[in-house]
């Protein structure tokens, strides 16, 4: 069985979170859907630090960022599936 590098917690959200410290730009990846089981595989396009997002999807500027089914933010930078979403491209709705 291969490691598991990040978590999707429901089948709709648009971004994975980092389970381990090791994600380097380049690197194929693999992600658990808790919710249906499945694993999915994708290329990091940047190093992932433990703990934050990878994009499950190509997002554009406006979209609504989905994670553990809840909206978490708003993409101010267009990014590309298998890109580090942080707060350099996600902004909060409050403000």
């Amino acid at each position: 069985m291969s490691e598991t590098h990040f978590l999707i917690h429901d089948d709709g959200d648009s971004c994975g979170v980092a389970v381990v410290e090791n994600i380097k730009a380049g690197m194929e990846v693999v992600g658990y859907k808790m919710d249906t089981n499945e694993k999915i595989t994708m290329t990091a396009l940047n190093d992932i630090p433990l703990g934050h997002k990878i994009a499950l999807t190509d997002l554009a500027v406006g979209d609504t960022i989905i994670k553990y089914g809840q909206d978490m933010g708003k993409v101010v930078a267009p990014m590309k599936r298998g890109e580090h979403l942080h707060v350099h491209n996600v902004k909060t709705k409050r403000w």
